[in-house]
């Protein structure tokens, strides 16, 4: 009897945040993490030559010989940071590839904002958006706006729509949620203030979906509902793997930004 069954395409990707430094070998096919994910604490301070070493010391836990993708909470353009978020601002500046390539040996890397690989992820593999025929606006709600702007699944790299502004003040400093938690805001009048941006986001980009993820994502009914914008809005529906997946499918498709 012949054998039809495949293995899965894998790839490997690791999510570089604030507090912890996460990786998992992905299923390339369905978008799940095969066995448990990985995680250490992101080091401080979060130099760049320390959250490398965590970075190996994840590949190391898998004994993951092949490509890895890396997402960091910067901007990452010609191969170099240029932003640091939550992380030490000796990033600003680094070659990624070189540094990376020291601690990782000989293999194809591919390093790029999280937001965009979450972005690409949730793309690819969420439940509601893989279908969509036009510009997907996916943001991450959370301390501040995160984004990544996609189309038929091809990435706009390092948008910062967190930063656009929306009647004179930051996007997110008018309606992320921790703007709301701060100032003790209701869903209702919450959503009144991402509305107004959403709507902002509309006008310049006219999206086909919206796709928020943050922690807030998680109480989605409790206030998508109440958003008057015109573009709809779903949840991510791959939480906390999303950097992880999308590091994997960065790499994967050879991408360097």
């Amino acid at each position: 009897m012949t054998d039809n069954t495949t293995e899965p395409r894998r790839s490997f990707g690791i999510d570089v945040g604030g507090s912890g430094i996460k990786g998992g070998i992905v299923d390339l096919d369905t978008g799940e993490l095969i066995g448990e994910r990985f995680k250490v604490l992101t080091p401080r301070p979060a130099t760049p030559e320390a959250v490398a070493q965590g970075v190996a010391d994840v590949v190391a836990h898998f004994d993951w010989p092949g490509q890895v993708g890396i997402t960091l909470p910067a901007v990452v353009s010609g191969g170099v940071a240029r932003t640091a978020a939550n992380i030490d601002h000796g990033w600003i500046g680094t070659d990624v590839y070189e540094l990376f390539g020291r601690h990782l040996g000989d293999r194809a890397l591919s390093v790029l904002n999280d937001a965009d690989a979450a972005g690409m992820a949730e793309s690819r593999y969420g439940h509601a958006s893989n279908e969509v025929d036009g510009v997907v606006i996916f943001l991450t709600l959370g301390t501040g706006i995160g984004s990544a702007i996609l189309y038929h699944g091809q990435l706009l790299p390092n948008t910062e729509l967190g930063h656009l502004e929306v009647r004179g003040k930051e996007a997110e400093h008018r309606a992320s949620s921790k703007v709301k938690e701060d100032n003790g805001w209701s869903y209702d009048k919450w959503a009144e203030k991402l509305s107004e941006v959403l709507r902002t986001y509309e006008a310049l980009f006219s999206p086909a979906l919206f796709i928020a993820g943050g922690g807030i994502s998680r109480k989605s009914h409790k206030w998508i509902p109440l958003l008057t914008n015109d573009t709809p809005v779903v949840p991510a529906t791959l939480l906390n793997t999303a950097g992880i997946v999308g590091a994997a499918m960065a790499v994967d498709a050879g991408l360097r930004v």
